[in-house]
């Protein structure tokens, strides 16, 4: 490498702001270059705040709070002057990012929407598939680990920051539906979703970094709290098993998962992964497997405009989506925190 991993990170999260956002929309586009006639992306634009809070935390330098409260404003604007959704996941990753931004900056109004969304997000529980949080309001039998996962983790970390003891109750009831049902008691993989066509089938085929990463990190804050080995030994499992599925057999790379909100899934998982090594520095494997992605995307994945597709062996170089170059960012600002 010709430059320190956080100089890599520097460059792509300029790359970001410069390419991707739209300051006369006030949210970042979908694709760079931009094409006619796109879906505009609720949560791809949390992630963005996730990602330059990053970057924030690593320099502490006033741009990206400056880009951030651009995003913030946008988003809200855009969204009909809300932040809540359809789509309870979404609404969870924007909760997620506010919470932590809350606590770089204590203004009040994050902590306030943070509360307002998950009082709407707690609605989606009902006893479908025998519990758990619905994917999305027009959908209510429908249960998957998007949906329930990081909604453990925002309940676990509510908990933590304003010792709510019902936040607690709800981490724990979300998080046992999950396991209970879409976890494999054998190896800790963990599936998607039951009952997507209202069949009650389980999608034993979709293999996705986000559902290992998600439930990673849930069981990562149920153990800050309650520090109980039986929790870090199945986070370990479930981070070593995507690992092993998924990465594995592409020499350790994580491969392209597939286009648009799929761009976003190994940047979530590598999140979630360094949240566990962060509390098991022993954790060599794991470590190493962070580094090696954000080796491999600097050496082969990044292209001339410091843009990262969703192949992180091949620097792209047209139509890079937001969401495959927000993974790449997060996997460099990952192992910036490691190195």
């Amino acid at each position: 490498m010709d430059k320190s991993i956080e100089e890599y990170c520097e460059l792509t999260q300029d790359s970001l702001w410069e390419r991707y956002w739209n300051e006369q929309e006030g949210f970042f586009v979908n694709r760079y270059p931009l094409t006619e006639g796109e879906h505009w992306y609720y949560w791809w634009n949390s992630h963005a705040i996730d990602t330059l809070l990053d970057g924030y935390l690593r320099t502490k330098n006033p741009k990206y709070l400056d880009r951030i409260k651009k995003v913030y404003e946008g988003v809200y604007k855009r969204n009909g002057n809300s932040f809540l959704h359809n789509w309870y996941d979404d609404m969870e990753w924007m909760a997620l990012a506010q919470l932590r931004l809350w606590g770089a900056t204590e203004e009040s109004k994050y902590k306030k929407e943070v509360l307002y969304i998950w009082d709407d997000i707690k609605t989606a529980w009902n006893e479908h598939m025998g519990g758990g949080l619905a994917w999305k309001k027009d959908q209510l039998d429908y249960k998957n680990t998007p949906a329930n996962g990081p909604a453990a983790i925002l309940a676990f970390r509510l908990y933590q920051r304003f010792g709510n003891e019902e936040d607690l109750q709800w981490g724990n009831k979300i998080l046992d539906w999950n396991r209970k049902y879409l976890v494999d008691p054998e190896n800790g993989f963990v599936w998607d979703g039951i009952n997507r066509e209202g069949d009650g089938k389980i999608d034993y085929d979709w293999k996705f970094t986000y559902c290992q990463g998600v439930i990673v990190g849930a069981l990562v804050e149920k153990y800050n709290i309650t520090k109980e080995p039986e929790l870090l030994n199945a986070a370990i499992q479930t981070a070593r098993e995507g690992k092993k599925q998924i990465a594995d057999p592409h020499d350790g790379i994580f491969p392209y998962e597939g286009k648009d909100d799929c761009g976003l899934f190994k940047g979530i998982y590598m999140r979630y992964v360094y949240e566990l090594v962060k509390i098991c520095p022993e954790l060599d494997d794991l470590r190493n497997m962070i580094i090696k992605n954000a080796k491999c995307v600097i050496e082969q994945g990044i292209n001339k405009d410091y843009l990262i597709g969703g192949d992180w062996k091949n620097n792209e170089q047209t139509n890079i989506d937001l969401a495959q170059h927000l993974s790449g960012v997060m996997l460099l600002e990952m192992a910036a925190k490691l190195s």
